[in-house]
């Protein structure tokens, strides 16, 4: 009797402990499928022609954007540069200079020196809408680079491309977290050894599509052609029901300045924790520290337009819509804040050229500043350029509200 009540006991114990492991398993393949890292294969995604049926008027408007245009297949259409005879070249001594030059149906940046050819590489992509300028890249192999020319928009001109020093230099490897900021997806295959990235061809795309603030889409497109009478979007990830820092994250992927991954490109989509995919900074800077070029994460949240609200990027910001030169939609939204009694209002309210100076909230107050990262070297000049870009610092800047009164009506 006694041993049988202690065999039992046994049974128990062994069966206890045999349910907690498989419970503590369950438990960690369930943690590992929450947080895995791993990135996503090319054939979940959709590509955005997908979203037209559904979503016509907003793929439409999406093609006008920046974030559409940041990244295509190059062609003579959308090289803003260009190659007429004088207009084409760049020198970096008398004997030594760059061509842009069309060769059967593809322009290519060819180098000469002494009029001799010495190399010779084509426009694959072009990165970058030409609103301040366009680089632009080529496949060798399986590797991506960046040729030494670039069009800056302001001068109408061909400089040497931002960061090179003043020489011809065709071997700069592009890597994959450029791309990951440039593009919606690019399929790294590097093989062992490798002394740069890289990418199957046929796995790319470009462009910042849906996909990239939605997450991959093709599970979303099939499952819905399937079941066209389901009007609520399944297998996506729907902005609107992200918190706010989720949505900052999405923004602060390519937006949050040089950050230092931890995991491999591409395989943060939205809806992630961003720090679970980087080394984030989170020591205070100096606001004037922070370019205006590529962090305007650090500048806006420095702002306290930014810590004593919930705003994030999109409070400003269409996602869908190109709003360039459209300041009177900025102002408007700056407004829907600042005429409430909880937010300051101008304290040039009420003063001569108060009401012109209501049209310009943006350039009082996150003017266009020179950039220290993007700068061109001309041709002929040995101090770079900068191209001016928005600040995100949202602040007074006094020296700008004098010039924008000076240049008021009636001055």
């Amino acid at each position: 009797m006694l041993k049988n009540i202690a065999n039992r006991r046994i049974f128990l114990i062994m069966l206890s402990f045999v349910s907690i492991v498989f419970f503590l398993c369950r438990c960690i393949q369930n943690d590992t499928k929450q947080t895995s890292h791993s990135v996503p294969a090319y054939n979940q995604y959709a590509g955005s022609a997908a979203c037209r049926s559904c979503h016509q008027d907003i793929y439409e408007t999406h093609l006008q954007t920046f974030h559409h245009q940041t990244s295509a297949l190059a062609s003579e259409k959308n090289i803003k540069g260009s190659i007429e005879p004088g207009k084409n070249t760049f020198y970096f001594r008398p004997d030594l200079y760059i061509s842009v030059e069309k060769k059967g149906d593809q322009l290519f940046q060819t180098a000469y020196q002494q009029g001799v050819e010495k190399i010779s590489r084509p426009f694959d992509f072009v990165i970058g809408s030409g609103k301040r300028g366009q680089s632009f890249l080529y496949w060798y192999n399986k590797n991506v680079f960046q040729l030494p020319l670039t069009y800056f928009t302001s001068t109408n001109e061909w400089t040497n491309s931002p960061g090179y020093s003043n020489k011809v230099q065709f071997n700069r490897p592009i890597t994959s977290r450029c791309l990951e900021c440039h593009s919606t997806y690019f399929q790294e295959e590097s093989s062992r050894g490798a002394k740069a990235e890289e990418f199957l061809k046929s796995a790319v795309i470009l462009g910042v599509e849906c996909e990239k603030c939605h997450g991959p889409a093709a599970e979303h497109v099939n499952y819905h052609q399937k079941n066209q009478q389901e009007k609520q979007g399944r297998f996506i990830v729907n902005l609107g029901k992200l918190s706010r820092t989720q949505n900052l994250d999405l923004c602060r992927l390519c937006h949050g300045g040089s950050l230092t991954k931890s995991k491999p490109s591409f395989s943060f989509v939205a809806g992630n924790k961003l720090s679970d995919y980087f080394a984030l900074d989170s020591a205070l800077k100096n606001v004037a520290d922070i370019d205006v070029h590529g962090n305007q994460f650090g500048m806006l949240s420095a702002s306290k337009c930014f810590t004593m609200s919930n705003m994030t990027c999109t409070t400003c910001h269409s996602a869908h819509q190109n709003e360039t030169g459209r300041k009177n939609v900025i102002v408007a939204r700056c407004m829907e804040c600042h005429t409430g009694t909880d937010h300051k209002k101008c304290q040039l309210s009420g003063t001569k050229g108060s009401a012109y100076l209501q049209q310009h909230c943006i350039d009082c107050h996150m003017p266009e500043l020179p950039s220290k990262a993007i700068m061109v070297l001309r041709q002929g000049e040995v101090v770079p350029t900068s191209a001016h870009m928005r600040s995100h610092y949202i602040s007074i800047y006094r020296d700008k509200i004098k010039e924008i009164l000076l240049n008021a009506p009636g001055k």
